[in-house]
């Protein structure tokens, strides 16, 4: 466990699946979407998506105790949020290795919905189509359709500098990924048992 915000705390999946038997005051908070969350979750687990956990941060920290794993698709957005309840004096949250996906592949206790893309996955799918079609017109049709393939490239180096990804905000936005209705602070966190 540490306390530098730039340092990742994590936990592996068959730790998880321990301290859910063991502790009472164990907190899951999965900060992916809710169409994400819909579709595989840790039972037990609460859906606070990031941008919800960015904008409440003090409200929710209020409510944890000392006990506490985040979780996502690969770990980056757990450890944003990780960073942010850092700021708000929760520096004892863990980012859960793996995410949702490596907890089930372990086999932890998952609740399975509708199997959809996740927003990575769909963020690798537009940024490779995109950069394919740009390289290929530019062969073929005109030479400056290559730049299609650069401006991609300047958002991808970009995405990873900052450690933000505008083009998966925009897809979150897409109706494919508005099947499920995103949780509220009422929703969500005021139901997050206070420690």
């Amino acid at each position: 466990m540490t306390t530098a915000s730039t340092t990742i705390s994590t936990l592996e999946p068959t730790t998880l699946r321990q301290w859910m038997t063991e502790h009472q005051d164990l907190v899951i908070i999965d900060v992916r979407s809710a169409a994400e969350f819909k579709s595989l979750h840790i039972r037990g687990s609460y859906n606070v998506p990031l941008p919800l956990l960015s904008e409440h941060t003090s409200d929710l920290a209020a409510r944890l105790g000392q006990r506490v794993v985040l979780v996502c698709q690969s770990g980056v957005r757990a450890e944003q949020a990780r960073q942010k309840l850092s700021g708000a004096g929760i520096d004892t949250a863990y980012v859960l290795t793996g995410g949702a996906p490596g907890f089930a592949d372990a086999g932890g206790d998952v609740v399975r919905g509708a199997q959809r893309w996740d927003l990575e996955r769909q963020v690798r799918m537009v940024a490779g189509s995109l950069v394919l079609t740009g390289l290929a017109g530019g062969r073929f049709l005109s030479p400056k359709l290559r730049t299609v393939a650069g401006i991609i490239g300047i958002g991808l180096t970009f995405s990873a500098a900052s450690n933000t990804c505008a083009m998966g905000r925009a897809l979150a936005a897409m109706p494919w990924n508005k099947t499920a209705e995103e949780p509220t602070a009422a929703t969500t966190i005021n139901q997050i048992p206070t420690a």
